[in-house]
């Protein structure tokens, strides 16, 4: 699906009356509400790095981004956006999105450390070839992740920190990681 439709489909679980499983579950649901709007805050606030823009407009080849993503993800509300607004910049890329928990269940083939996280971005070529792949998070905000879980901090701790992260770094960590990508090729 493309971003549109990606967005529909998460106003659709938050618009249904008798959502589906995990949405039935209010703590997912209300997680799924925040994401909304951070997604949104993104989408209109977020700026990108006047390097980062120049490296993806200057990708010359045609690229295809595959992003693997879940609504109730809270770090994909902080990262998809300023994936979103990168391929935007450069008609050469097509973005397709695709949800974890749904066929053609791709994520098993991009596991990171033996689980599903995300989101997940394949960097393919035109031929379908993969060159890259980022996620699920920064790797500063991967440090941090880690931190709490050896210090087990429960989910909420867990939650709070990382948001946190995410609102001071506006967006600066994951342009810098996929613009490191992009200049390796």
């Amino acid at each position: 699906m493309n971003f549109q439709s990606y967005r529909a489909e998460f106003s659709r679980i938050l618009d249904d009356p008798m959502p589906q499983p995990p949405y039935d579950n209010a703590v997912y649901l209300d997680y799924t509400k925040l994401n909304w709007s951070r997604m949104n805050r993104w989408l209109k606030k977020g700026e990108l790095s006047a390097t980062f823009g120049e490296t993806i407009r200057a990708i010359s080849q045609p690229q295809q981004w595959i992003v693997i993503t879940e609504p109730w993800c809270g770090d994909a509300a902080h990262s998809v956006p300023f994936i979103q607004l990168a391929a935007e910049l450069n008609p050469l890329i097509s973005v397709d999105y695709e949800l974890r928990d749904a066929e053609p269940f791709r994520i098993n083939e991009y596991l990171t450390g033996g689980s599903k996280s995300i989101p997940k971005l394949i960097i393919r070529d035109g031929q379908g070839t993969d060159l890259a792949t980022w996620g699920p998070r920064p790797a500063e905000c991967q440090k941090l992740f880690d931190r709490l879980k050896a210090e087990n901090a429960d989910f909420e701790q867990q939650k709070i920190a990382t948001q946190q992260w995410y609102n001071a770094d506006k967006g600066q960590s994951v342009q810098a990681e996929l613009e490191a990508i992009f200049t390796a090729f």
